[in-house]
């Protein structure tokens, strides 16, 4: 049977190789049957109590097999999976929820106090459900399941309906929802297999947030789809400590994928030759989320022997847009894009640039979002005649192979994970003491980019540093906070008050 929807990746390897080793979480191990078995089993105890085709259900967990069990089981309710950022305090996540009118909210104890506050702030929920026992008022899935059998559900769904909702913060200053569908997601897994060649043998290391949509699809979906096995680690500090060295010697992974923040610590990781020599197991790389630098490039071939294989994507491409081939990569580019997936380089006109001029990259494919949740003005905005305007500046050479410009976008990127220069300007103009602000984004040796604020004061008011970032965090997640505050009595402006950050950063960076 053709794999069409998502969880049917699951279910085909439950049933064809049901014994074989699915996930590692430190001492634990689980095969495709078990957790096939469990996710089942949830999605019967959502159906049990009511919930339908189309329902949204919010996800907030660690890297961990609850993880898997919770977004396998929700869609095989045939309700839409939410995933939410781990990072994200109590007021962004009731965010989420209102807006997806989301019904169920499933977390861990250590979300406890989120869950604890947004039930009394989100109407449409239902109910918060965790997988363990703890103080506030919730209903423990483990427990739950005990009492549900895994007799499949007979629920139909077609590729086009809905999967998963990736919410990332927008140019509004709130996170949007983007929609995917089963389809989207299954053609985005078949189209990375077929670059990346990965066979049932492969075992992959899953590090990055499960949340985010590039681990959602490399470490989740697709080896899920091939049939591989996944280590987890909880979190990507554990590639810092001792053991990591005993998992690369012992449960010899193959494939890695990572920002280029984790490359970069790598580098700095101390790893005799001799034992990347004859006893290194990874032999395939592959870096998103940032730009990489060349340098980490050069220096990361040079020590294990293996290149960074770079690739490009955004959350509305499911996400994967494109990746370097395995037999040749250019440095700097971030490869041709994936079979069945077309890419043009525009003007402001919408007319196609030949190749190495400079314009908007829009994209067009079967990974492509059905749009915004409650934005058709937004979706109308991005998706056009087909095609997706991803707002970001390329180039294409004659080979195909595409280099990321700049951003036409005010993005910034912290570790890989985006952050919205707008969503803190509108938080710091809520301040009394405000008068302008603006968020501009510069290079950092340890996170790739970090946010810094510009402040000019209200007159007769004082603004400082530390007072700012206090106040901020009270609204939005750390790594959104300024790494640095600036107060200025004049900033650049355009007639209209609208302040020009690319002449403050010319500034900054004395370019």
């Amino acid at each position: 049977m053709p794999i069409k929807l998502v969880h049917q990746t699951l279910e085909t390897h439950a049933a064809e190789r049901g014994g074989k080793k699915y996930l590692t979480f430190g001492k634990d191990k689980f095969s495709y049957r078990e957790i096939n078995s469990k996710a089942q089993k949830l999605a019967n105890l959502l159906n049990t109590r009511g919930f339908q085709k189309g329902d949204r259900i919010c996800l907030m967990l660690e890297n961990s097999p609850e993880f898997f069990i919770s977004f396998f089981g929700i869609l095989k309710a045939g309700c839409v999976c939410i995933p939410i950022n781990t990072f994200f305090i109590k007021e962004e996540v009731a965010y989420i929820i209102n807006d997806s009118e989301a019904k169920l909210f499933i977390t861990s104890a250590d979300f406890a106090e989120v869950a604890d506050s947004i039930s009394k702030k989100c109407p449409t929920l239902k109910t918060v459900m965790t997988f363990e026992d703890t103080k506030f008022m919730s209903e423990n899935i483990y427990r739950l399941l005990n009492k549900m059998t895994d007799e499949k559900l007979s629920i139909e769904l077609t590729s086009d309906d809905l999967a998963v909702f990736v919410y990332s913060s927008g140019t509004t200053g709130h996170p949007k929802g983007a929609m995917l569908t089963h389809g989207n997601m299954v053609a985005n897994a078949y189209a990375c297999l077929m670059r990346f060649h990965v066979t049932t043998s492969d075992v992959f290391l899953l590090f990055l947030p499960s949340f985010h949509s590039y681990a959602l699809m490399t470490c989740v979906l697709l080896p899920t789809y091939v049939g591989s096995s996944i280590i987890i680690l909880g979190s990507v500090n554990d590639l810092k400590k001792k053991s990591f060295r005993n998992i690369l010697l012992f449960q010899r992974p193959t494939f890695f994928l990572g920002v280029p923040q984790v490359y970069t610590a790598l580098l700095k990781a101390k790893m005799p030759a001799w034992f990347i020599k004859f006893f290194y197991p990874i032999k395939l790389h592959v870096s998103g989320g940032a730009p990489l630098p060349e340098e980490t490039l050069v220096k990361f071939r040079e020590k294990f022997r293996h290149p960074i294989i770079e690739g490009y994507g955004l959350s509305e491409a499911s996400p994967v847009v494109s990746v370097n081939r395995l037999d040749f990569q250019k440095p700097m580019s971030v490869g041709p894009a994936l079979d069945g997936v077309e890419v043009k380089v525009v003007n402001e006109n919408e007319m196609e640039l030949p190749a190495g001029q400079v314009g908007e990259l829009i994209v067009k494919g079967p990974n492509v979002m059905k749009g915004y949740w409650n934005m058709p003005g937004l979706t109308d905005m991005t998706l056009r005649n087909g095609w997706l305007f991803t707002g970001d500046l390329a180039k294409i050479d004659e080979d195909g192979y595409i280099y990321i410009v700049d951003r036409k976008k005010d993005l910034i990127i912290v570790k890989g994970i985006n952050v919205y220069p707008r969503e803190i300007e509108e938080q710091l103009h809520k301040h009394e003491a405000v008068d302008a602000a603006a968020v501009i984004g510069l290079p950092d040796r340890n996170s790739g980019e970090i946010p810094v604020a510009y402040i000019k004061p209200k007159p007769g008011m004082t603004i400082n540093e530390k007072d700012i970032k206090g106040y901020l965090r009270n609204y939005l997640a750390h790594f959104k906070i300024p790494k640095q505050v600036h107060v200025c009595e004049d900033m650049p402006m355009t007639a209209t008050g609208k302040v020009l950050k690319r002449e403050l950063k010319k500034r900054v960076l004395n370019i």
